[in-house]
């Protein structure tokens, strides 16, 4: 069975830090890219960044550039997303999901986080207080 299990959510003060990490298991991990996503209240769904292994290829939205870093345990099967310098605005639900690399290899990362991933996980939620 195809699993992706968040964990590492939480509340921390704005400025602070966390470290979310993506478990998977039941697909080829080294086949898919690998994308965070969050829904803050009231919001849509928003792609934070997405990382291809195999390719060694990073993508982060514009607002948490500089501030978040994706990376990768390949031999574990672990996707970690270090949230820096957290902002009361970033307060979601965070989730990772998974997409096979034709289209990341083909479209990009951005287009891969948009035009929709083939898991999900059920998300961690992470709280920054002011």
């Amino acid at each position: 069975e195809v699993q992706l299990v968040e964990s590492g959510g939480g509340l921390v003060q704005a400025g602070g830090s966390l470290r979310l990490s993506c478990a998977a298991s039941g697909f080829t991990f080294d086949d898919y890219a690998i994308g965070w996503f969050r829904q803050a209240p009231g919001k849509e769904r928003e792609g934070v960044s997405c990382i291809s292994s195999s390719d060694g290829i990073t993508y982060y939205t514009d607002s948490v550039k500089g501030r978040f870093t994706i990376s990768s345990d390949n031999a574990k099967k672990l996707v970690y997303l270090q949230m820096n310098s957290l902002k009361p605005e970033e307060t979601a639900v965070y989730y990772c999901a998974a997409d096979n690399q034709i289209t990341f290899r083909t479209l990009g990362p951005e287009a891969t986080m948009s035009l929709g991933m083939d898991y999900w996980g059920k998300g961690t939620l992470v709280t920054v207080s002011s």
